[in-house]
């Protein structure tokens, strides 16, 4: 029972809160770590093969010290009272989640655009993306923040839940270092490459199943929300897999095919064009208000799985 109360209240505190600028941010915390670790690292890896086992060395250390820092945490806190514990967990666990961020993060690029104020919607849409976006037009702009809310669906909600229904704060923590080592290191050019590739793997691995319950998920919301559930389901299957991620393909083709739009073309990351494979059929033009869409798609799946969550949780 208590379980599925500490998952719920988690999931309301990441609601009604988010994360807090003046709360300092675990994130924040695993970000210096890894900035300490890989400099620590290379001082003693130099060379490429070395560096490729200091690889694996790199996750073992950030993930298992995550786990094990909130696992003697939420020990201490249980010496003086089980209900520190519980209030401890529902904290932790929230600030694994991304929900209210991923909104605010999408309606601040949407007003921008509502306004019709390009250069204040680029700069809004260059907070949350890696692409150049000084000179995207409003299509890309909707574009690009579609596909990240939508890609994020998988990273910022389900999987930490997913995690912390299995092992508490502790493995939802272990998860949310698992995916911040794989933004700062699981890149595949000249500088990662060899450090960074078991936390890429790693990160791929951790989000195999959320991804997939995530896509099941938003064509059930597609169906709840009057959308093309059914194109939904379609379009995951032929284009997900299409997707450079084994993951990230899911939720973006299931929103795409929800929609009726179609994600991925042409990217620039610091001046050098990329191409990322189409995800749906262009039925319409993208619009504004597809961000809106996106973001309803998103709420009410991660509203959906933590309710699953507390379910299992009760009973199992």
């Amino acid at each position: 029972m208590m379980v599925s109360l500490v998952l719920l209240a988690a999931y309301v505190i990441d609601r009604i809160v988010g994360d807090p600028r003046r709360l300092p941010h675990p994130v924040i915390g695993m970000g210096k770590a890894i900035h300490a670790i890989e400099q620590l690292i290379r001082r003693f890896f130099t060379r490429p093969q070395s560096l490729r086992a200091a690889g694996i060395l790199l996750p073992l250390i950030v993930v298992g010290g995550a786990w094990l820092l909130t696992a003697v945490l939420l020990w201490l806190l249980s010496l003086v009272s089980p209900w520190l514990v519980w209030l401890a967990e529902a904290w932790l666990i929230s600030t694994t989640i991304a929900s209210k961020g991923l909104k605010d993060a999408g309606l601040a690029v949407y007003i921008e655009l509502h306004k019709g104020d390009l250069p204040a919607a680029r700069k809004a849409l260059g907070m949350i993306v890696g692409r150049d976006t000084t000179t995207l037009n409003s299509p890309e702009i909707v574009r690009g923040t579609v596909e990240t809310v939508a890609e994020n669906i998988v990273d910022a909600i389900i999987s930490p839940l997913f995690y912390a229904l299995l092992g508490g704060a502790p493995l939802a923590m272990a998860y949310r270092a698992v995916n911040t080592l794989d933004s700062m290191v699981g890149y595949k050019n000249e500088k990662y490459r060899e450090l960074g590739w078991a936390s890429a793997r790693l990160d791929d691995f951790a989000n195999l199943i959320p991804a997939r319950i995530t896509a099941l998920l938003l064509a059930l919301c597609a169906c709840l929300l009057r959308l093309d559930w059914r194109r939904s389901l379609r379009t995951v299957s032929r284009d997900a897999r299409r997707h450079p991620s084994p993951n990230s393909g899911y939720p973006e083709s299931a929103v795409a095919g929800a929609l009726g739009i179609r994600l991925g073309g042409e990217n620039v990351y610091h001046g050098v064009a990329s191409f990322r494979a189409y995800m749906g059929d262009p039925l319409r033009p993208l619009e504004p208000e597809d961000i809106i869409r996106t973001s309803r798609l998103m709420l009410l799946c991660s509203s959906i799985f933590v309710c699953l969550c507390v379910v299992v949780a009760w009973f199992f």
